[in-house]
């Protein structure tokens, strides 16, 4: 178990050779630094991987030839337990190829013991101290970060995203049924998995159906279950998912692509709390939490006859909208960060991050496929970049292509310049959902100025006149 740490730097020494690791003990703690450091030594590999779990150094010396393990592979290991910790690799033995093999193995500095002396090694010290305190901050925000826009993985910090995780908070504690609607790629399930995981039956099961991916005749059979001998095909009774649902959730994926009649069957499950399964003279009782999702407006659902009337009453307790990514890319920078990370990890790359350039397009991208479709994206591009960054080329053709050209400004015949400057500036502020500082980047100019362009030309926000 990792011991409670002190404000001093922790530092392990490894080295079988007792003069060496008394001289580094010595020199180490005496070091002129605020709060100073902290040393402990091991003369084996083996007892160097005891401390390293559980004394969780920030920086090690380690000694590239030991008694009972290589130094390298030594090194190798310590990296694969915890990343973090700087790696400062002596040897008796210097050569420029051990040198080179500690450096890909992951070491801070190469140090030749015929070369020590205590100025330079304390000196290399505090830049190895340095850099790790500066690492472990640079995560420590990033958790934070994570942690104040993220929501059971759902990442958002715009003013619609932020209304729709407080109206999760509100209801997901309660048993009423919910309407999730929203475009393909939005994160409908996310939703879903959010209001289970915070709901009382979070410890129950979370049965999911997608009524689009199902033959519309095996459906019933699916959410009702069977005896044996029902119909033909049915071998052995089955379980249908309503009853396996019990105590937990139920979530109905596309539920304006359920026959008609089954509709009927489910309103009156929902009223009555039981049901028969198909060729069975049992009456089963349910207990579930109902969640439905659809990608399609309900009203033109019940319009077009889709969805029936007495249903949609009863499963829309309460409705939850979830916004397009074209409504809130003032995320963009989140989850584009969020990819990032997550493909880098995957696929063991170092994209850093975005060119201006690339993101210039990713802002101008209306996004029909949305989260998902932005997630795809950026994984393509990780995967074939050929920088630290993410250019144009790397992403897909429909965003660096047609899609943008599309949507992009085109000068009108016959209009004055200032005409025209109100077209672009309108268009650019429409294009990013009315957020100033992607708009202003776009255009190439400074916020304020935007600001006073907006004045000139009288443009304002419909979201505003629409709250007033």
């Amino acid at each position: 178990m990792p011991v409670a740490k002190s404000n001093r730097c922790r530092v392990l020494v490894v080295d079988d050779e007792p003069m060496v690791t008394e001289w580094l003990t010595m020199v180490v703690e005496q070091a002129a630094r605020n709060p100073g450091y902290e040393v402990r030594a091991a003369a084996v590999g083996s007892r160097a991987v005891e401390l390293f779990r559980s004394w969780r150094p920030d920086v090690v010396f380690l000694d590239i030839v030991l008694p009972d393990v290589d130094g390298i592979a030594l090194l190798r290991e310590l990296k694969a337990i915890d990343p973090a910790p700087e790696m400062i690799v002596i040897s008796g033995v210097g050569t420029i190829t051990r040198a080179l093999e500690a450096g890909q193995a992951g070491a801070f500095y190469f140090l030749e013991k015929s070369n020590l002396d205590p100025a330079g090694l304390l000196s290399i010290l505090d830049r190895a101290a340095s850099l790790h305190v500066e690492r472990a901050q640079h995560e420590r925000l990033k958790e934070q970060l994570r942690d104040q826009y993220s929501f059971s993985n759902i990442i958002g910090k715009s003013k619609n995203m932020r209304e729709l995780f407080e109206l999760i908070d509100a209801v997901a504690a309660s048993d009423a049924n919910i309407l999730v609607h929203g475009e393909n790629g939005v994160g409908k399930e996310l939703i879903a998995n959010a209001i289970h995981v915070r709901s009382g039956r979070a410890d129950g099961p979370f049965i999911k159906i997608n009524c689009a991916a199902l033959p519309k005749d095996l459906i019933e059979s699916e959410l009702f279950g069977y005896k044996k001998g029902a119909f033909t095909g049915a071998t052995s009774d089955k379980v249908g998912l309503l009853e396996l649902a019990g105590g937990g959730s139920l979530m109905l994926d596309e539920i304006g692509e359920m026959p008609i009649l089954l509709q009927t069957k489910l309103l009156r499950v929902l009223q009555e709390r039981e049901f028969r399964p198909l060729g069975s003279d049992r009456w089963a009782k349910v207990d579930f939490r109902l969640i439905c999702a659809t990608n399609m407006e309900p009203e033109a659902g019940l319009k077009d006859g889709r969805l029936r009337e007495d249903l949609y009453f009863r499963i829309n307790t309460v409705t939850l909208r979830v916004p397009p990514l074209r409504e809130r890319t003032e995320d963009l920078p989140l989850l584009c960060a969020h990819f990032l990370e997550k493909f880098n990890g995957r696929y063991q790359k170092q994209v850093t991050g975005i060119s201006a350039a690339a993101y210039h397009l990713l802002i101008r991208f209306r996004w029909p496929g949305n989260v998902r479709e932005l997630e795809n994206a950026i994984e393509r591009a990780v995967l074939v970049a050929k920088s630290a960054e993410i250019q144009p080329a790397d992403l897909p053709e429909a965003i660096r292509g047609d899609a943008v050209a599309e949507d992009a400004f085109k000068v009108p015949p016959h209009h004055t310049l200032a005409e025209i400057e109100r077209m672009a500036v309108l268009q650019t502020l429409q294009r990013t959902n009315w957020n100033k500082q992607e708009a202003a980047q776009i255009l190439g100019v400074y916020r304020p100025t935007l600001y006073s362009k907006i004045k000139k030309h009288d443009l304002k926000d419909p979201r505003e006149r629409d709250e007033s």
